[in-house]
């Protein structure tokens, strides 16, 4: 095991729970069509999570960081991505049916292939999270410690506590998402969470990298 694994636990730990896009397209999407599409949407950011994993890992990342058009591209397209959503869940909330393409009318359940989706590119295209990787997991590397087996390592463990927490949390909203089946609870969500989604684009395209 890494030398350095209990003092890297208690970063991802905080890390993972920090709140994010990520976590409230997760309760969004759990609050509204249930727990089950909301750990879809959680898996589908542990896969983009573990596609920055694997590029720092092999040293890929460094291309982005070295690249400043490219870390560009990659965080204007997030940030065009966060408002598409936060338009999408606006226009639901006025809409009497609060339907949409990837909304069944009749049930108002978003599907789970599209809450995969949501979860996958949300993390896919967050460069900082590329940064992340990149930066953090060198520095719990032990010495003397092979650094491509060591920071695979790690990387595993990073994962496996955002799959474990992801879990948790979309559990957990299982007792809440019963109480808001009415259509205007769910506007009201779609609404509030429409907002903040395009707050963090406008964030993302202004801050510096």
């Amino acid at each position: 095991m890494p030398d350095l694994l209990l003092p890297f636990l208690g970063v991802v730990a905080v890390l993972t729970v920090t709140p994010g896009p990520d976590m409230l397209l997760v309760l969004r999407n759990g609050l509204r069509s249930g727990p089950q599409v909301a750990w879809f949407t959680g898996l589908g950011c542990c896969l983009g999570i573990s596609c920055h994993a694997v590029a720092a890992v092999l040293g890929l990342s460094a291309v982005l960081a070295a690249s400043a058009t490219a870390y560009t591209v990659v965080k204007v397209a997030g940030a065009v991505y966060l408002a598409y959503l936060g338009v999408r869940m606006v226009l639901a909330a006025v809409r009497k049916d609060g339907g949409g393409p990837d909304v069944p009318v009749a049930a108002g359940v978003l599907r789970r292939g599209e809450a995969f989706r949501q979860g996958l590119l949300t993390n896919l295209l967050n460069p900082k999270i590329a940064l992340l990787f990149l930066t953090l997991l060198p520095q719990f590397v032990g010495s003397g410690e092979p650094r491509l087996r060591t920071t695979a390592l790690l990387a595993l463990v990073f994962l496996a506590i955002a799959v474990a927490w992801w879990r948790l949390f979309t559990l957990a909203l299982r007792p809440v998402s019963r109480l808001l089946r009415g259509e205007r609870a769910r506007r009201t969500l779609d609404g509030v969470a429409g907002v903040l989604l395009l707050g963090i684009g406008a964030r993302v395209v202004l801050e510096p990298r």
